[in-house]
């Protein structure tokens, strides 16, 4: 299956507690906890008879999406009496953890179970009981020398330490245990991660020790979340520490998972039912809209005008290109670039810096000239800030464009020194909020930082609350830049439902923002990691702008294919190490002109 076409729903820490909650009230104590177990045991169960080496192939999600089917690997080590090592913490966690290991038990598979302290308490203690009444091995120490190296050769461990509660530093001895489950990753044991890698924030993908101790959270093979994924999966570390990522509702009825907030029903997820006997498999339903959810084509797809015979190039839009200062051309013209391979009608370019290039010789399609010469007030969209500089003439053409061309007719992206110029100049910031339902800015955490004057280490602690602090500032469409790239912009339906918007499929911003939704990305790699790249993708972003897009669809298409064609070049040998900036927007092309097709966008 196609690994990035679902648009998830996530789930917040409190959404996750609601249902908890529901399930107590409607069904008990245990049951949570014993179909996640279950589902921990049937997962392992159907992992250990396919034998797969983490990292293969059939073994991925990349890193966030669907799970693939997999196949045999062709590992012949026999793990028959290598046993499955669950480390299990004092919370429900590992409750989850040690119901598993009593089902296994159970079946005849052999595990071990390292528990530091004995739950006290509530379900926990409950599984626990179970466990000894079983005669489940339990033991406090963490497994010898001999027994890691039988682990190293293909074994599972089994991370219960602690779950998507967590929001403290790790203490002893749990740390030294997560450093022990990343020492046995390093050499070759699966480690599956219970609901979240032990260490990491659900809500942030941070881990929750201290910045220097960068090795207090555990590095997963493979991670099995239960009812909902939360966002710190996806955002911030997560997607460095979750490996494949895969998903169990433990078979709730809808009228228990269904919550008036972000959380919808289970039958809304892809997911596997690992609760079955059967193979895990994927499958999917409804994709409803929600305030936190994963990008994919049904979010954008349907904003595209139809590629008609009778077509012009007055049909796709013209944009405009503003940047290029002495020495920084080459940005600008990468932007250029990409707006042409996107397909924008015609693409006009403005390089403020002394000693332009007169054309651009691989692309003479691109008609480059001095801002002056450009009727900019004719554009269908602008991209600002390529290569752009922090001069005062910068400053005063940002102004020009957001007090005099900026409109229903004009929308205009900002980027890289745009936002720098708008960041120390309190009177463009306010233009910017004024002008915000045409507008996308595209910061890195650098520049974010600087647009709300705070430290770019807060913005990474928590990427979610930094987006949704620039969408409250400057009332556009915001995309943070980094791992788990966040599309961040006013909630049309909520505006919709306090009478301040009118609803469209692809609406406007309303004006006032009443709450913010934010779509993560899992599409790209490393190899974006080069310079030039996010020129790339504002010229993608601007060309959809002139095409007719919304800035909210515009920034969700152009950041997935942005993301999307790193990952096909890679794909190819071409990546990601090495992979430069040039050679995305062709790549951006093919997978535009195959989604259109796909869609029925291409007549004729």
């Amino acid at each position: 299956m196609d690994t990035h076409r679902l648009a998830w729903p996530l789930a917040t820490v409190a959404d996750l507690r609601t249902v908890e909650a529901r399930v107590m009230q409607s069904a008990g104590s245990h049951v949570l906890m014993e179909r996640a177990g279950a589902a921990t045991a049937d997962f392992l169960l159907h992992q250990r008879r396919t034998r797969r080496r983490p990292g293969s192939d059939d073994d991925h999600i990349a890193a966030t999406g669907t799970p693939g089917a997999g196949s045999p690997g062709t590992d012949d080590h026999d793990l028959a009496s290598t046993p499955i090592w669950f480390f299990a913490g004092p919370g429900n966690n590992g409750g989850d953890a040690l119901v598993a290991a009593t089902r296994l038990h159970r079946l005849g598979v052999p595990v071990r179970v390292t528990l530091p302290a004995p739950p006290t308490h509530g379900d926990a203690l409950w599984a626990y009981t179970e466990a000894r009444r079983d005669a489940v091995p339990i033991q406090q120490d963490a497994p010898d020398d001999t027994q890691c190296t039988a682990l190293r050769e293909g074994g599972w461990c089994v991370d219960g330490l602690f779950g998507i509660g967590l929001n403290r530093p790790v203490s002893a001895p749990y740390d030294q245990y997560i450093k022990l489950i990343n020492a046995l990753g390093e050499h070759g044991t699966h480690v599956l991660a219970l609901d979240i890698p032990s260490g990491l924030d659900a809500m942030t993908g941070q881990c929750v020790s201290p910045a220097s101790d960068n090795d207090c959270a555990v590095y997963a093979t493979h991670t099995l979340s239960f009812i909902g994924a939360t966002p710190g999966l996806f955002t911030g570390k997560g997607r460095d520490h979750t490996g494949a990522l895969f998903l169990s509702p433990l078979s709730l009825p809808d009228f228990i998972v269904r919550a008036p907030s972000t959380l919808a029903t289970p039958s809304a997820y892809p997911f596997i039912d690992a609760t079955s006997a059967q193979d895990a498999r994927v499958r999917s339903n409804s994709q409803p809209v929600a305030p936190l959810q994963l990008n994919a084509p049904s979010l954008f797809m349907h904003c595209f005008r139809k590629r008609r015979p009778s077509s012009h190039k007055g049909t796709f839009g013209s944009v405009a290109i503003i940047g290029g200062d002495t020495g920084t051309c080459g940005a600008a013209i990468l932007c250029a670039r990409a707006a042409l391979y996107a397909g924008a009608g015609r693409v006009h370019t403005a390089l403020i810096g002394e000693g332009a290039p007169p054309y651009d010789p691989p692309h003479p399609e691109i008609m480059l000239r001095r801002i002056d010469a450009i009727a900019l007030d004719t554009m269908d969209a602008l991209s600002i800030g390529p290569g752009l500089g922090t001069s005062a003439r910068a400053g005063d053409i940002v102004k020009r464009v957001l007090h005099d061309v900026v409109g229903e007719d004009c929308r205009a992206l900002l980027d890289a020194d745009a936002l720098n110029v708008i960041a120390r100049d309190a009177a463009l910031c306010a233009a910017v909020a004024a002008a915000g339902k045409w507008l996308v800015m595209t910061p890195h955490p650098g520049e974010a930082a600087r647009l709300l004057d705070i430290g770019t280490r807060d913005v990474e602690q928590d990427r979610l609350a930094a987006a949704r602090a620039l969408v409250e500032r400057f009332r556009c469409t915001i995309v943070l830049k980094g791992s788990g790239t966040l599309i961040a912009a006013p909630s049309l339906a909520a505006a919709t439902a306090s009478g301040t918007a009118t609803a469209t499929s692809c609406g406007d911003i309303p004006e006032s923002v009443v709450s913010v939704d934010i779509v993560l990305n899992t599409t790209g790699n490393t190899g974006l990691a080069t310079g030039g790249s996010g020129d790339v993708l504002s010229g993608v972003i601007g060309a959809l702008l002139a095409q007719g897009l919304p800035p909210k669809e515009a920034a969700l298409t152009g950041v997935y294919l942005h993301g999307l064609a790193a990952e096909t070049l890679a794909a190819h040998g071409d990546g990601p190490a090495g992979l430069t900036a040039g050679e995305l927007a062709p790549m951006i092309r093919r997978l535009l002109n195959t989604h259109l097709r796909e869609h029925g966008l291409i007549v004729g």
